[in-house]
């Protein structure tokens, strides 16, 4: 089989050494291979299959995992395979491919993994990208099938298991190059399409490690408030971009996206993920962060905190409003209603406040018109979304399926609703010019209402102070 991304051979040329290949090819005793799966990730992931095989009764279907994208030359970034194909496997492995056939009853389903190079192999010793002794010990086609509980086959049968065009193949496109070649021109917009519409709804191992990464952020959240000071005394945004960063490889896999720590003039800034500013001890510090948990469910929280553990009037003018299309929108948020009730809650409020502070030119309901909008230039963002695998999961669900539907019970959503005042808007009063507030809770959609799974972290300013003037004593 061509392979589809070139090998990193070692450039000291030890390839041609042929003492050195006699010499390590031998003497190897048993490595760890072992795959470590979460409890309940295998049996997770076959029900979703069976959720798709349901969703497209007779259709062959190809997911692939994908590969790391290259930072710069010979450096990738860290691998993460796609969203939908951990969801249906529950493997993360590099450059994976699934393949499900339609059999009567359902469809069957194999993994196809590329096998690890044995010693007496030359990538064993010379591909830098994937051999034993760069990278490690790297399970097997064995170790990976007891894991996800699937038959496990070596990447060089898919060609032919692929072959043919009847029945034609679902595929998703534009992940692995092999996969492209081998499918070409397979659609792969009602797979994407239908996947996505399927994950809206979590089941209760999903709930659970969606608990688990809010858990994690709150503890992340408690960290950066423990660093304000440190900020403060010149460790700046990065330093608590590294904290959350610390907490989030230490509790999960990672960050669930690109952290914003903006502090003082770059809280308005809707995604300043730079990072490289000071944190001014009479700054408010907005901090949106997730962790990502092993299985790539991850979290997403915002809380606008004051630096130094009071607001100023100012500040809490802005924050008071914030709060209060907060509570607006999660009292919108219930099964059977509209999805863009939450959203229009909350602008109402924010609308009728910044006309009472005025600083719209027209009334709150002209604004509110969809021919309007005049308060969005202080919120030209929205305020949700859908949340699990990815943070703003469910992306290629149709617009009845998303924004034009109706939320039912297992869905879960980021709520945050803000206000963003440039340092250079002169339509803004000067005492308010520079501040930037965000509030962000994780919550799932019940038979009865809704559960907020970051209440544990405060949103009602009193109580946020209080916690950061603590956690800055800790």
């Amino acid at each position: 089989m061509t392979e589809v991304r070139p090998a990193r051979r070692d450039p000291s040329r030890l390839i041609e050494a042929t003492g050195f290949r006699e010499f390590v090819q031998s003497g190897w005793g048993p490595a760890d291979r072992a795959v470590r799966l979460p409890a309940g990730a295998a049996k997770a992931a076959e029900a979703h299959r069976r959720r798709l095989s349901e969703a497209l009764p007779g259709r062959r279907i190809a997911v692939a995992a994908g590969h790391a994208p290259v930072r710069a030359n010979d450096n990738d970034y860290g691998f993460r395979p796609d969203s939908d194909f951990s969801w249906l496997t529950g493997c993360h492995a590099e450059g994976a491919v699934l393949v499900m056939r339609p059999v009567d009853g359902g469809h069957d389903a194999e993994l196809f993994l590329r096998e690890p190079a044995g010693a007496t192999e030359v990538d064993f010793f010379a591909n830098a990208r994937d051999g034993e002794l760069w990278i490690g010990p790297s399970p097997g086609l064995a170790e990976w099938s007891d894991a996800v509980e699937l038959p496990c086959r070596s990447l060089d049968d898919l060609p032919k298991v692929l072959r043919g065009r009847i029945p034609a193949i679902l595929a998703t496109a534009n992940l692995d190059p092999l996969l492209d070649a081998l499918v070409p021109g397979a659609p792969a917009g009602e797979l994407q399409r239908t996947l996505s519409e399927l994950r809206r709804i979590k089941d209760d191992w999903e709930i659970g490690e969606l608990r688990r990464a809010v858990d994690a952020t709150i503890l992340a959240f408690g960290d950066v408030a423990a660093e304000l000071p440190t900020a403060i005394a010149g460790g700046g945004e990065r330093w608590l971009e590294g904290t959350f960063d610390r907490r989030a490889r230490t509790e999960g896999n990672g960050v669930g996206y690109a952290s914003i720590v903006a502090a003082g003039p770059h809280a308005p800034v809707l995604h300043w993920t730079r990072n490289n500013g000071p944190v001014d001890a009479e700054a408010v510090l907005l901090l949106d962060a997730g962790v990502e948990v092993d299985t790539l469910y991850t979290a997403d929280v915002t809380r606008t905190l004051p630096v130094t553990g009071e607001y100023s009037p100012a500040q809490r003018k802005v924050y008071d409003l914030v709060l209060t299309a907060h509570h607006a929108a999660l009292a919108a948020v219930r099964p059977g209603a509209q999805y863009l009730d939450f959203h229009r809650a909350a602008m109402r409020v924010l609308a009728e406040g910044l006309y009472d502070w005025g600083l719209l030119p027209v009334s709150p309901g002209e604004a509110l018109e969809s021919a309007n909008q005049h308060h969005r230039r202080y919120i030209v963002c929205g305020v949700g979304h859908f949340l699990g695998l990815d943070v703003h999961d469910c992306a290629h669900s149709s617009a009845p399926a998303y924004h034009e539907g109706k939320l039912e019970p297992g869905m879960t959503l980021a709520v945050e609703p803000g206000l963003y005042f440039h340092p250079n808007d002169l339509t803004v009063p000067p005492e308010l010019r520079g501040i930037g507030v965000r509030i962000e809770d994780d919550v799932l959609v019940t038979t009865e209402g809704i559960d907020i799974l970051s209440a544990a972290l405060p949103i009602e300013p009193d109580a946020v102070a209080q916690w950061v003037r603590s956690a800055a004593r800790h």
